[in-house]
């Protein structure tokens, strides 16, 4: 592909990309509106995200080993056809159990997005020209999640739309980029025999599903310290360790551990589980603290997290643009794995009753941390494994990032719930109205609307004294990925993009060989027929 053909790609691609960060942050300002019409629970609020976390997460490392084996453009066409059936579907639900499983539908789309573009980008720039690119990258996901919340905020605040049109706005952007894709990308493809790792691929999905289960349901339908939470904590366990066992034995693992052997890798791969617990978990309650806590409408709680978007958005921009010009990155991590840590620090002293401006101080050095580092991490990645292993690696750590975003809303949503439970039930001990949690149970999100001036006051002060704690959880695990990072070892960035080196190992293992070399392509003719 020529310079422009790239361009125009990386034009289609984003859109892909623009797409599927919407689909989350326009749901999550409405999630309040949808749970409260639906009569949903606080769990089932959770659900709604996780059940779409849940789905990315299990098959974003088949669609990466996917896009080793066979043709990428087709894998991300067919990933954004998956996502736009979902959103369909999704807008149709009578029920929030309906929409829990059209958002799995949505998820395997969007597992594919998430895994998928950053593979393509990175085939066709180099590590320390992808810097260049990572303004735009970031202005996408900034535009995004800025449009998202204030986009889903007008669409539930117009009576004549309704909040179901927070799914349907998402289908017409999707099948532009389908469109641009179609008519922009043209990647060469090395044609192997695909061995897809199905057993591995289910036996992980069904181990993270099995604890993510415990950890959402325990202390509600069964006890802690139960037999039946004793169960499914062992059967999580065991699945995982016969998909790990499993993953040794194939000849094409959907998680090659060998890939584990490398520093970069590991660290970064600890480094992404904590950093997605944090984002994922913490930023998700904020429309809710925004909302329920403080009486915003959804309009308006989307514009109250301009301060951590346009963070995120100018330090990814200047991260890159230095990272290109000097070939420096892991600075860029410390500092913004710090920044991370010290903003959800600092948002784990809020409550009911934080002055705003103060409080979008927070939220800025959040999205500044932010925006350093989560694409930093995946370039780390790439820069360090071979073009064959591109799609593997990049997946993993998209993979294990998913899969702590979604253990982090299903921890930190069952810790909000709990905590929430048990602060309304004093509240509404304090009014006379009864002294038990199961009482504070019967007053929250699903009937917030129908409840009494004093009682709603107590469930909405709950919910703005409740949140700090999650923000808490996510500064100890924010920490944790500061600790990872800094043992990461810096290697100087690679000038070649993957397409490009596959082609020098290439005319390498011909020299080797002695092989006669393709006139027409520059490559060995083994290789030539094989694009």
């Amino acid at each position: 592909m020529t310079h422009r053909q790239r361009i125009e790609a990386l034009i289609g691609l984003l859109l892909g990309m623009f797409v599927a960060f919407l689909s989350s942050t326009i749901v999550s300002n409405a999630l309040p509106v949808i749970i409260t019409d639906l009569h949903g629970t606080q769990d089932q609020y959770t659900w709604v995200v996780t059940a779409t976390l849940l789905a990315s997460t299990a098959t974003t490392p088949i669609w990466g080993k996917m896009s080793d084996l066979v043709n990428k453009k087709l894998l991300v066409q067919l990933s954004l056809v998956l996502f736009t059936l979902g959103s369909i579907l999704a807008g149709l639900s009578q029920s929030v159990g309906m929409l829990i499983g059209f958002r799995v539908i949505q998820g395997l789309g969007l597992g594919g997005l998430q895994a998928l573009v950053v593979i393509v980008i990175a085939s066709m720039f180099s590590p320390r020209e992808r810097g260049r690119y990572q303004g735009p990258i970031a202005a996408v996901m900034s535009v995004a999640t800025v449009a998202g919340p204030l986009i889903g905020g007008v669409i539930v605040d117009t009576s004549w739309l309704g909040w179901r049109w927070t799914f349907y706005v998402c289908v017409p952007l999707a099948v532009i980029a389908l469109f641009v894709i179609q008519r922009t990308l043209d990647l060469p493809h090395v044609r192997k025999d695909v061995r897809i790792d199905y057993v591995g691929a289910a036996l992980i999905a069904a181990g993270v599903s099995t604890l993510l289960i415990w950890v959402t349901l325990a202390g509600k339908s069964f006890d802690w310290a139960s037999g039946f939470s004793y169960g499914l904590v062992a059967l999580g366990v065991i699945l995982l360790a016969v998909a790990v066992w499993t993953e040794t034995r194939v000849a094409d693992p959907i998680i090659p551990l060998y890939l584990f052997r490398d520093r970069t890798i590991t660290l970064a791969t600890v480094a992404s589980v904590a950093v997605g617990v944090a984002l994922f978990g913490g930023a998700l309650f904020l429309g809710q603290y925004f909302q329920i806590a403080r009486g915003y409408s959804p309009t308006a709680a989307g514009l109250l997290t301009l301060p951590m978007v346009i963070g995120s958005m100018v330090s990814a921009s200047v991260s890159g643009s230095l990272i290109t010009r000097y070939g420096r990155w892991k600075i860029y991590l410390v500092v913004g794995a710090a920044m991370m840590t010290l903003g959800f620090g600092l948002l784990s002293t809020i409550d009911a009753h934080t002055n705003m401006v103060l409080l979008g101080g927070f939220l800025f050095i959040l999205g500044v941390g932010m925006g350093m580092t989560m694409q930093n991490l995946v370039l780390a990645v790439q820069n360090n494994v071979r073009p064959d292993d591109l799609g593997s690696a990049t997946s993993t750590v998209a993979f294990f990032r998913s899969l702590g975003g979604a253990a982090g809303v299903s921890v930190l949503g069952a810790v909000l719930s709990n905590h929430v439970t048990d602060l309304i039930a004093r509240g509404l001990s304090a009014l006379g109205v009864g002294a038990s949690q199961s009482d504070g149970a019967t007053a929250g999100l699903a009937n917030l609307n129908e409840l009494p001036t004093p009682i709603a006051d107590i469930v909405r002060g709950a919910y703005g004294d409740g949140t700090a704690r999650i923000f808490l959880v996510a500064a100890v695990m924010a920490g944790l990925s500061l600790i990872a990072i800094l043992f990461i070892k810096e290697v100087a960035l690679n000038t070649l993009s993957a397409d490009q080196q596959r082609m020098v190992d290439s005319r390498n293992a011909a020299d080797v060989d002695d092989e006669t070399v393709d006139p027409s392509s520059g490559l060995p003719e083994r290789a030539a027929g094989a694009t």
